[in-house]
Order: structure tokens, then sequence, then C-alpha cells
């Protein structure tokens, strides 16, 4: 280091620059773990209400005992739970206040939401829920559950439960049959899905092969 007026610098005036740099360094240090640590808190506590956040989810009208509904199907599958019952707390054309309850619930990890609001709609075969199941296994647990308590089965993989929702409780394998290249194994699998109520997934395998 060289001053001007050549001479050489002095010592204590060197040491306490030292001191100031060394300090506002060490302020500065501080506070970028301040801001990396509130970085990581905020992200932590962002990332999974970002990765919860459901744009577009269904809602069903029950004529009553929505929270019975979806009470009863949180029951048969997993990762599923009743989130949120409120009651509209206002008169409105389908009663006086609190006889509206909106639900929140949960099935599969998807956002679900159901209304009690007195028999004005009814459910019927234009909309249906659709579970995929990985073995027969699984899609026998389900089919029976949620015959369960005066439900009726249709045909090729539908059902009405006891609330009047449609479902269709279908192998996870049943769209890559069916959509194979060779239109005579998908022809042979959608003929033999047509005869079934409740599917078989070896009997679909096996038109598939043609057995």
């Amino acid at each position: 280091m060289v001053c001007r007026g050549g001479h050489g610098p002095d010592r204590a005036a060197l040491i306490g620059a030292e001191k100031k740099i060394a300090a506002v360094s060490g302020r500065a240090h501080l506070v970028r773990r301040s801001i990396e640590r509130h970085a990581r808190t905020t992200d932590e506590r962002d990332t999974p209400m970002t990765a919860k956040k459901q744009k577009i989810y269904t809602h069903l009208w029950y004529a009553k005992d929505a929270e019975g509904a979806a009470r009863h199907y949180a029951s048969i599958f997993p990762d599923s739970r009743v989130d949120r019952v409120t009651p509209l707390p206002a008169e409105s054309p389908s009663g006086p206040p609190g006889s509206v309850s909106i639900v929140d619930f949960t099935l599969f990890g998807e956002r679900f939401q159901a209304m009690t609001a007195g028999p004005h709609h009814d459910f019927n075969d234009a909309i249906s829920l659709v579970v995929e199941c990985d073995s027969q296994a699984e899609l026998d647990r389900y089919w029976n559950a949620l015959l369960e308590g005066g439900g009726r089965p249709q045909a090729c993989g539908w059902l009405t439960d006891r609330y009047g929702v449609r479902w269709q409780i279908v192998p996870a394998v049943l769209d890559q049959l069916m959509r194979d290249d060779d239109p005579a194994r998908a022809k042979r699998v959608a003929d033999a899905m047509l005869k079934m109520v409740k599917l078989d997934i070896a009997t679909l395998e096996r038109a598939y092969r043609a057995e």
C-alpha cells in the first residue's frame, strides 16, 4: 500500500480500517444468513400449499346427508378424509340459515366438495366418478364397499352408490388393452367388457390374447 505524499501507511490507521472492514463483513454475513433462513422458511411454508393447490375440483349436490356421503367415501379410499363442514349462515331457496351445509373432503389426495341442499336435482349417468384399480382385489374391494347400504350394480363396471352417485370401477390396464394397435385385440376386449357387470381383469386379458 502506497499513500500520497510518499509516506508509508500509518499502522494504527490500518488496524482501525481492518477492524471496520471485518465488522462490516460480519454484519453482511449475518444479513445474508438471515435472508437465506427466511427464504428457506418461506419455501418450506409455501411449497406444501402450492403443491396442494387444485384449480378445478368436483362439487356434488346431495338432497340430504352430504357429510355422511363424504365420510362413507373417505372410509373406503386411501389418503381420504373429511376436511371441513360449513353450514350456510344465510337463508337460501333450499331453506333457512343452517339448513344448507358445504362439505370439503379429500379422496385419493384430491379435493372434492359436496353440498346438502334439498331434493332439487338428482344424480344421473351423465356424470360418473372413475376409479382405476391396479388389481382384481382392489377392484373388488371398492366395488363391494360402494354397493353397501343400498347401492346398485349397473353394467360394464358401472354402479350407483346408496346416495345415487354413479361410479366406474375399472382396471387401470383397461385403456391400454382397448387402445391396442391391433383392432381385433381391442374389439375382443370391448366385446368381453360389454358382457360384464363387475369387470374381471383376467377375463379381459384372456380376451385380449384370444384365449
